[in-house]
């Protein structure tokens, strides 16, 4: 009698994995005080990116992310953006 295989088949996810050319070089320091590479990490509303958009390690995400809050607390970035004086911005 012939067996018949039974392949399963995956769904593929309603996101695809779109990894962003965020790359950190061993040059770059992770520091509360490095602004330019920390807003390559933030998106438009303030949000910090996740880690599997960036392609980080979880240690240089760890890092990244309390860098972030770091300056955000010492006041080099903004918590959040306010709205431009543009159309529909409610003000």
């Amino acid at each position: 009698m012939i067996q018949k295989h039974s392949f399963k088949k995956y769904k593929k996810s309603k996101f695809s994995k779109q990894k962003t050319n965020f790359v950190l070089k061993k040059s770059d320091k992770i520091n509360y005080k490095n602004i330019i590479l920390l807003r390559n990490y933030i998106k438009i509303s303030g949000k910090i990116i996740p880690q599997r958009l960036t392609g980080l390690t979880a240690h240089q995400q760890r890092y990244i992310s309390k860098s972030i809050k770091n300056a955000r607390y010492m006041s080099f970035l903004p918590f959040v953006r306010l709205p431009t004086s543009g159309r529909g911005s409610g003000y």
